[in-house]
């Protein structure tokens, strides 16, 4: 995000361009409908999108002219003129040869590229995109009529700022995501520029361009793609000498939604290897702590004296856990799970939690296992080391630790002290577990 944006002249128009990443190629991202360089990456998933394309290549990312930071009152331009826009940042980038990468209505404009300019163009990488963008015939029948593309130019016009056409450009958008494609299409484009923008495109027809690129080429396309239809991504695909085709499931046409599944098979294509899939299981020890008898003590209590109670008990549980490092994952009631990296802390902990409750008269039970979570960044663990933590605090008495021989063996030398409390059968999980008391 910090890397500055720069101005390549293509004749007398200024092309806005930004160039991040280190990689071993150039790659050119030629985007869809409409772009802004500055506010490209405040959608999370996007930026993503594009650090990880920066992490294998170095990217090249512009706004077309007439859209985002380039010059905008410069009429309707061609889709030749578009295609000069590409060489003059590819220029301004000292890239000779580049992989381009074009996304929607980007898609054509790479084609053209592509089989003009072989030598310059190392690979073709295809998402999304269509062959002919409007007059339906008998060889490419999903083309919008002229008619419909008319009728979608006026209303995007006379909504523009409040309407990006969710439904079919991404069916499964959240509210983050609708209120960033909002806010990046009004700054991208005014409505007439939305209106000039949807007609111009509406002339893309390269299907005599297919047979002519040269490079290798990988076309993606969603089964459920609700602007471009999966049959014309087939269609490219068949028609350039040895392009490969890649189905994914899904029906958003945006690579802002769900672009790993995209860029997992860009990046095996580009660079051979696809990329290992990072594992979120980790080794945890898991603690889980109840009052004994709170039932009985709300009754003789009464709720504003309990409640004062609990707030006691659970200053006092917060105390413990910060000394030992632990990590309070949820408070349930008037009981806590919490996470450690360490197993003798988490059984050290859960004593001194047992020690200081007493004063205040609260009988505690405890259960502590150590194992394989899955760990996601905000959210809590989960697995079958959780469940097997809670039925080991179950069985606990009042003011008793259990541990599982898990836990138990790997704090051997701690100092710690155990007594075997035999094995025990726990709800839902499959054989019997040996128990320990930590006293």
């Amino acid at each position: 995000m910090d890397a500055p944006i720069r101005y390549a002249r293509s004749g007398d128009v200024n092309i806005a361009y930004q160039l991040t990443g280190d990689g071993p190629f150039d790659l050119v991202l030629v985007p869809g409908f409409f772009s802004h360089l500055e506010i490209d990456r405040e959608y999370p998933e996007y930026a993503r999108f594009l650090e990880r394309l920066g992490s294998f290549a170095r990217l090249i990312c512009f706004d077309k002219r007439g859209t985002g930071l380039s010059d905008r009152a410069i009429g309707l331009p061609d889709f030749e003129t578009r295609m000069d826009d590409v060489r003059a940042v590819m220029d301004a980038a000292g890239s000779e040869s580049a992989v381009l990468f074009g996304y929607s209505e980007g898609g054509p404009m790479c084609v053209l590229f592509a089989a003009t300019y072989p030598e310059r163009t190392r690979s073709l990488v295809l998402y999304g995109t269509y062959a002919k963008r409007c007059h339906p015939d008998d060889d490419y029948p999903w083309a919008p009529t002229w008619e419909e593309r008319t009728m979608q130019a006026a209303e995007l016009e006379r909504t523009w700022g409040e309407n990006v056409d969710l439904s079919t450009l991404a069916p499964n958008a959240d509210a983050a995501l609708g209120a960033w494609l909002l806010r990046r299409g009004r700054t991208a484009l005014s409505p007439a520029g939305a209106r000039d923008l949807i007609l111009m495109n509406s002339s893309a027809d390269v299907r005599e361009l297919l047979s002519s690129v040269q490079c290798p080429t990988l076309v993606i396309h969603r089964t459920g793609d609700r602007d471009s239809r999966i049959e014309e991504g087939r269609y490219i695909a068949e028609r350039i000498r040895g392009a490969r085709f890649v189905e994914l499931e899904g029906d958003d046409h945006l690579p802002s939604v769900g672009p790993d599944q995209i860029l997992d098979e860009v990046e095996e294509f580009l660079t051979g290897a696809r990329p290992a899939t990072p594992s979120h299981r980790v080794l945890t020890t898991i603690l889980f702590t109840d009052l004994v008898g709170s039932t009985a003590r709300v009754q003789d209590l009464g709720d504003a004296r309990w409640t004062a109670l609990l707030d006691q008990h659970h200053k006092a549980v917060r105390r413990e856990l910060g000394r030992f490092s632990g990590e309070e994952l949820d408070t349930a009631g008037d009981g806590f799970l919490a996470a450690f990296d360490g197993p003798a802390r988490a059984i050290r902990c859960a004593l001194e939690i047992r020690r200081a409750l007493a004063p205040l008269g609260l009988d505690v039970r405890a259960g502590v296992h150590t194992g394989e979570v899955e760990r996601r960044p905000g959210e809590k663990p989960r697995g079958i080391a959780v469940h097997v933590g809670s039925r080991i605090a179950s069985l606990a008495q009042a003011d008793e630790v259990l541990v599982s021989s898990t836990t138990h063996d790997l704090v051997a030398g701690s100092g710690l002290d155990f007594v075997d409390r035999g094995e025990h059968v726990l709800e839902g999980i499959e054989g019997r577990r040996r128990i320990f008391a930590a006293r």
